[in-house]
């Protein structure tokens, strides 16, 4: 019988949060270095922020693996 560590699936899926968070700061980390586009890079970058964070909170709240490739398919 095959049994899965929910924890350690959830370090999975939150490695794979982080990658695809990095992925979309990038250029938004060069913009912020632009002082006419710092702004609203700055701005964008929040949302990115916020939009990660509620995937943690997601990913935390999980019980199964099923809930976990969910949430990692709307990465």
């Amino acid at each position: 019988m095959i049994t899965i560590d929910i924890n350690k699936a959830k370090e999975i899926s939150h490695s794979k949060r982080r990658d695809a968070r990095a992925a979309e700061f990038a250029p938004l980390d060069i913009q912020a270095t632009i002082p006419a586009l710092a702004e609203q890079a700055e701005a964008e970058r929040q949302l990115v922020r916020d939009k990660y964070a509620a995937i943690q909170t997601e990913i935390d709240k999980s019980n199964t693996v099923e809930e976990l490739k969910e949430i990692l398919s709307s990465l």
